[in-house]
């Protein structure tokens, strides 16, 4: 293994290694880079971080919306936010 690190004031700004996989895995690596158009490194990273439990940070978060069907009950007012939550803890 060759290991190069490059620091500054001891912060790593980059870490290069050699590592051996196998071809397959490699050719599936490159291209899957090459279809979205990214290095080689960012593919790599982003699985890495999948396997190590990090989801990459360019995924925003997704609001999954639910909606349910009914109808108002006699007596609630919208308009009444204390009336209202009296009403749903039972109060009135």
């Amino acid at each position: 293994m060759i290991l190069h690190i490059y620091a500054d004031n001891d912060i790593f700004l980059c870490m290069r290694t050699t590592i051996e996989i196998s071809d397959e895995l490699l050719r599936q690596a490159k291209r899957r880079a090459a279809d979205e158009g990214t290095p080689l490194r960012k593919v790599i990273e982003a699985a890495l971080h999948f396997y190590l439990g990090k989801r990459p940070k360019n995924k925003g978060y997704e609001l999954k919306w639910r909606t349910e069907k009914g109808r108002m009950l006699p007596g609630v007012r919208l308009d009444d936010r204390d009336a209202l939550f009296d009403l749903m803890e039972g109060r009135i």
